[in-house]
């Protein structure tokens, strides 16, 4: 080795510490600017709620500036695109659920993004059915209603629901083909839009988010058929499940949870996870959780992923089973 090589070598040397020192001090100061946090639907829906109430717990809590950033689109995808290329710094993250985590990599068959190596999962927040709700004029009554008139009129009723790849979406699919229907899916830039349609009468039921539709059923413009969880939802305990209306291995849950870039350092991924299991013990965020329909779901890191990688395989093996295809 000549005296090039040494000279070069040795300037490698110091110049590593001194790049873990400037990394390790980052890491010590984070966060010391506005975190960003990706909601990947619109304002006013299910998601967004979550994200709002979350972030505004823990920013109260730690000090910490959070602001809730909308991206919407392709059934949250573009949203969960925009975490996965972030800076794996702590200063992007996201607010991911069933939709754009388990369903997405099955349904599009390119997916810019990969779950599982592409993010990294912080911790699970809540997960709540969907709710089949009609308008409160609408001559359906019940369930048994909604299939009556879907089997007597073939592709005539349409169904919304807030994106293509959504819980509401694949729900929709999964009954069409267990009770032999055809409900025309129709797929909308978020719950707002769905609920006006569904008022006016432009589409006839939506499988909804409880939380994008307290206020209306609240308010009795629509009416509740079933909820989509294996047992009665204590929110609404007076609806009944489509399980127990006749088709016993219906189920269809959504779920959110808090992911970050890839490669997300551990000392910042720790500083997160600690934060957001403590904000989760709050008994007054509980009591509001399940009065809209929701329930805590608080986990560590690395039982989020274990779970996400078992709603990944559920999720996809329906979908290939039932040939879907995003459209």
């Amino acid at each position: 080795m000549n005296r090039r090589h040494l000279l070069a070598s040795g300037a490698a040397g110091l110049a590593l510490p001194a790049f873990l020192g400037r990394a390790a001090k980052a890491q010590a100061a984070w966060p010391d600017r506005p975190i960003r946090l990706i909601v990947p639907f619109p304002p006013g829906g299910g998601t967004d709620t979550v994200a709002r109430e979350v972030s505004t717990r823990i920013a109260m809590a730690t000090g910490w500036t959070i602001v809730a950033d909308n991206r919407p689109g392709a059934g949250g995808t573009i949203g969960l695109d925009v975490v996965a290329k972030a800076a794996p710094d702590g200063y992007t993250i996201g607010l991911g659920q069933t939709a754009n985590l388990a369903i997405a990599p099955a349904l599009y068959p390119n997916l810019p993004f990969d779950p599982l190596r592409d993010l990294t999962p912080i911790g699970l927040v809540a997960q709540q059915p969907n709710i089949i709700v009609v308008a409160r004029n609408s001559p359906i009554r019940d369930l048994a209603g909604l299939l009556a008139a879907a089997k007597a009129r073939p592709g005539v009723l349409t169904a919304g629901h807030p994106g293509n790849g959504t819980v509401g979406h694949l729900g929709g699919e999964v009954m069409n083909a267990s009770a032999g229907i055809d409900i025309v899916q129709v797929p909308y830039r978020g719950a707002g839009n769905v609920i006006a349609d569904l008022l006016a009468g432009r589409i006839d039921v939506y499988s909804a988010n409880p939380l994008s539709v307290k206020g209306v059923m609240e308010s009795g413009d629509v009416r509740a058929l079933a909820v989509t969880s294996p047992s009665r939802s204590s929110a609404f305990p007076d609806v009944p499940t489509v399980a127990e209306l006749g088709y016993p291995a219906f189920e269809a849950m959504n779920w959110t949870g808090l992911v970050a870039p890839a490669r997300l350092p551990a000392p910042i991924l720790a500083r997160m996870s600690e934060e957001m299991r403590k904000m989760l013990t709050s008994a007054d965020l509980r009591a509001r959780f399940t009065s809209e329909g929701s329930d805590v779901v608080s986990s560590t890191p690395e039982e989020f992923r274990r779970h996400l990688d078992s709603e990944i395989n559920k999720w996809g093996t329906l979908i290939r089973g039932a040939n879907l295809r995003a459209t």
